[in-house]
């Protein structure tokens, strides 16, 4: 079993990957519509995982500044 933080790594490495090749210039159109719109999902589920992350680190600052909670 994976954990949360693995796969934020790997989709992250993959999402990269996706941009490298873009920026490279060499890949075909269809292929490139393949890649953005998985570029895109990543994007998307990674930026839901950031989120959640935040969420809790302010759940924790405010247990630890208001220790009555």
């Amino acid at each position: 079993m994976t954990t949360k933080k693995e796969n934020f790594e790997k989709l992250f490495t993959e999402l990269e990957g996706i941009v490298s090749k873009f920026e490279s210039g060499l890949i075909e159109l269809d292929q490139g519509l393949k890649e953005f719109e998985r570029g895109l999902e990543l994007a998307q589920v990674l930026e839901k995982r950031l989120k959640e992350v935040e969420n809790k680190v302010s759940e924790i600052k405010k247990k630890f500044t208001n220790p009555d909670v």
